[in-house]
């Protein structure tokens, strides 16, 4: 444990100031995962080292992912000075923002202040033209749509990054790593140390770990490493796919022993594996991004437009036109199909009427 600070006044520390401005739909794992260490921080130094708001663009309450409603202490007009500012993200972030939130964000970083974002949130800052030229870490479901947007923006698989006065952490618990090596900088390891410890964290990560280990959730007792890079090589490149002869001979293997090892640990062949990941990566531009079927197709290593619908048609069963329209038709919700009538809507249906228009919707089938 470390030991509480004397309090007197000459003892006390600056106390550093973070917002956190909540967008429609924010995750509350990664608000909860950046907030935590930062109290937990004040706790036991025994004094306040930080303090935090939450921001919304009105002061009104804002519902997160899972169907909760957080208040907010404050609005975008009336926020007071900061140090830090923080953009919360969450679902369906390509239009869960506003021009009056970019704004603000963009007075915020003529004046100076830091800025971040937790899970989706960059996509955010790098809209307002924050995040040129700069590091930046985001979930990863958020990233095709970061990356084709807006190419000035230098994104990465890590779990977090710190470049100058920019701090970008992905979802889940990546945040808590990103604010533990925040106190650390600030306060000491040994303080930072004590906040993982009351935290049941065995080790804080780094801002080099990365955030999708590939064929880690589907490993089977282990995986051959070459397949893993493999892999790693269909995975960055996608516009020009790479032939599987290529493919074998870059991890030393022949092309049947390839094959064999796709059929082993995935129950496919190279070639449909890495069809999937062409697919995986336009179904995410057709629901996050404005580009054209026909930008899409080529972006994704097609042929012609016409053979990237045929493909798409018969391995996800809906055209890419039908799959945008449901994505951009906007939520209906159970309460809102009451013809004008108000009914109870569980936070569980919330959460998962929200979810319907996210890219990785129903891509993972879990059965018995």
């Amino acid at each position: 444990m470390v030991s509480s600070s004397p309090t007197t006044a000459t003892s006390k520390k600056k106390v550093t100031r973070v917002g956190f401005l909540l967008l429609d739909n924010f995750t509350m794992i990664a608000l909860a995962s950046a907030l935590e260490p930062l109290r937990m921080a004040n706790q036991l130094y025994g004094e306040e080292l930080y303090n935090w708001h939450m921001i919304s663009e009105s002061g009104e309450p804002v519902v997160a992912s899972d169907g909760l409603s957080l208040s907010a202490d404050t609005s975008i007009a009336e926020c007071p000075e900061l140090d830090m500012i923080i953009v919360a993200g969450g679902l369906d972030i390509t239009r869960g923002f506003t021009s009056k939130q970019v704004s603000w964000l963009q007075q915020r970083s003529r004046k100076g202040i830091t800025l971040g974002s937790i899970c989706t949130g960059a996509y955010v800052l790098a809209h307002a033209g924050l995040l040129d030229g700069y590091n930046c870490s985001v979930h990863w479901e958020c990233m095709t749509a970061l990356q084709e947007s807006f190419p000035k923006v230098r994104c990465n698989n890590r779990l977090f990054s710190m470049d100058e006065n920019r701090f970008t952490a992905t979802g889940g618990s990546a945040p808590l790593d990103m604010f533990l090596t925040i106190i650390a900088r600030e306060h000491g390891a040994k303080l930072s140390g004590a906040v993982s410890d009351m935290f049941i964290c065995d080790r804080i990560r780094s801002e080099f770990d990365q955030q999708r280990v590939p064929l880690r959730q589907l490993n089977k007792g282990g995986c051959k490493p070459k397949l893993v890079d493999v892999i790693e090589l269909m995975e960055n490149n996608l516009e020009e796919p790479i032939d599987l002869d290529e493919l074998a001979a870059f991890v030393d293997v022949s092309r049947r022993q390839l094959e064999r090892m796709f059929h082993k640990y995935l129950d496919c062949s190279p070639s449909r594996y890495y069809l999937r990941l062409r697919l995986d990566r336009a179904r995410q531009l057709l629901k996050q991004s404005s580009m054209s079927i026909v930008e899409i197709s080529a972006a994704c290593g097609f042929i012609s437009t016409p053979h990237f619908s045929r493909c798409y048609r018969k391995h996800l069963g809906i055209s890419p036109r039908d799959e945008r329209k449901v994505a951009w038709m906007g939520n209906i919700t159970p309460a809102e199909q009451g013809m004008g009538n108000l009914v109870y809507m569980p936070h569980s249906a919330h959460a998962l009427n929200n979810a319907h228009s996210e890219p990785s919707f129903g891509s993972v089938a879990v059965v018995n």
